[in-house]
């Protein structure tokens, strides 16, 4: 059987209170981080589908383009959310 202590140990870790992510005025900060990586990944990689797709409409070549497109759009996406995300922890 555990004693008191043991117990309130668990309820109260300075290191787990004292953390970063458990600061309130920072968790808008973190909010507004993840949404804005969803959205760069989100509207890089479909403008590049759909450049494609017109492309691929003006070309006569289907499916090749659209997925070049979606795949350059997705390369940009993720290079611009490393540098988001490089900028945001230099920061804090």
């Amino acid at each position: 059987m555990r004693s008191r202590t043991e117990d309130e140990s668990l309820l109260y870790s300075g290191r787990v209170f004292g953390s970063a992510m458990n600061d309130v005025p920072r968790l808008g900060a973190y909010l507004a981080l993840f949404s804005e990586i969803g959205l760069v990944l989100f509207v890089t990689t479909l403008a590049g589908a759909l450049a494609g797709h017109w492309l691929d409409l003006q070309l006569g070549t289907n499916p090749i383009l659209v997925l070049c497109g979606f795949l350059g759009g997705a390369a940009i996406g993720a290079f611009g959310d490393y540098r988001l995300i490089r900028t945001f922890l230099n920061r804090f």
